[in-house]
């Protein structure tokens, strides 16, 4: 008999998981094609970069990087819960919204135990639940036919999914990768009517794109909820993507649980520091929320066009049907050779489509004129 090797001792759940899959980093594709003029509009981040004022905070904070952090993110907290009108001990820190979300599921799902989340979700969600044995229950979206929110998430059909097993349900406003959203009315109907047993998470990681879009804030429901976590992330509008830092509000003893098993120094004294004065510099958020507003869009229009659509969005990307998995394929490899980075979305079981984020003006210009190069190309 042989002697297994040591990863099979893994459990089970863990060996089924398909690790997640980033979008192509521009060093990568600068190697393959040797391409030095390349463009990213793969991963929602902010074009605009960090503040100024940010940038200049985590310098300065460089000075001390041979100290460990503030493992309570004391500064930060009290910012956030300044901003917010929130109590510190409400809040949980972590390294990237991501982080959070993890702990939630350690925290609170088992094998025997049920998480709900819709079938275009964010990917991050089923590696989670899976990883701590717990059953996914993966409730379809709305038809990519449906006269508003096509593959958005279908509220009334989760909130059936649960059951006394039910511990977390997943739901992103706006989503990734689809950028449908659910209106502030419906995410209160839902949150009135779902068990006290079942904790809600509320993804809010694009939400400054998407005020505008009526999605409400979650953390203004926090009082009324105590099966409510709010999860936002500084990694888009507030351009720190590279900085990993994240946050979860929720009711102080749900935080109390998901501090207690946070690793010490999770998020680290630059993160701390760049977060804190991002969270203040108004003006920069305001400006990455106007670009949003104005070229998503134009992105749109243009995209359409050209006989590509593009689902209805409130996050700083767009979800573009490409007609067909073929022809998507063909679309990336083309912007690839052309120095122009889009996410596939065949992973999430989206294979027609592209997602693509919503750059500066001549980014979104220079991928505009790769469509046109593909499409005079005769592309089929």
């Amino acid at each position: 008999m042989s002697t297994p090797h040591p990863a099979q001792l893994a459990s089970e759940s863990v060996r089924r998981i398909a690790p997640y899959a980033p979008g192509k980093p521009v060093s990568e594709l600068a190697r393959e094609l040797g391409l030095e003029d390349i463009v990213k509009l793969a991963s929602n981040e902010n074009p605009l970069g960090a503040s100024p004022a940010a940038l200049a905070a985590m310098q300065a904070a460089l000075g001390e990087a041979g100290i460990y952090p503030d493992g309570s993110g004391h500064a930060l907290k009290q910012a956030l819960a300044t901003r917010y009108g929130l109590a510190p001990a409400q809040l949980t820190l972590g390294n990237g919204s991501n982080d959070v979300l993890v702990l939630l599921a350690e925290a609170f799902l088992t094998a025997g135990t049920e998480a709900v989340y819709s079938q275009y979700c964010f990917a991050v969600y089923p590696l989670a639940v899976q990883a701590t044995g717990a059953r996914a229950v993966v409730v379809p979206a709305l038809p990519a036919t449906h006269a508003t929110m096509p593959l958005g998430h279908d509220l009334e059909a989760m909130l059936a999914a649960v059951t006394p097993a039910t511990r977390l349900v997943f739901i992103a406003n706006p989503n990734n990768p689809t950028g449908t959203w659910a209106p502030a009315a419906a995410v209160e109907s839902f949150l009135a009517r779902v068990p006290a047993t079942t904790i809600v998470v509320l993804d809010e990681a694009y939400l400054e794109y998407a005020l505008d879009a009526g999605c409400g804030d979650g953390l203004a429901w926090l009082a009324r909820h105590p099966n409510l976590v709010v999860v936002r992330t500084f990694s888009k509008a507030y351009g720190l993507a590279a900085l990993r830092v994240g946050f979860a509000a929720s009711d102080p003893e749900v935080a109390d649980v998901l501090n207690r098993i946070r690793q010490p120094f999770n998020v680290n004294s630059i993160a701390l520091e760049g977060a804190r004065v991002a969270l203040a510099d108004g003006d920069h958020i305001a400006r990455s929320v106007a670009l949003v507003a104005q070229e998503r869009p134009r992105l749109a229009r243009e995209l359409a066009a050209r006989g590509l659509r593009a689902l209805p969005s409130a996050g700083n990307f767009l979800l573009v049907d490409i007609g067909g998995a073929q022809r998507a394929a063909a679309l990336n490899g083309h912007l690839l050779r052309q120095g122009v980075i889009v996410r596939p979305v065949g992973n999430y079981g989206l294979a027609q489509y592209l997602r693509i984020t919503v750059g500066l003006a001549q980014e979104n210009d220079r991928l505009l004129a790769g469509v046109d190069a593909w499409r005079e190309g005769g592309a089929r």
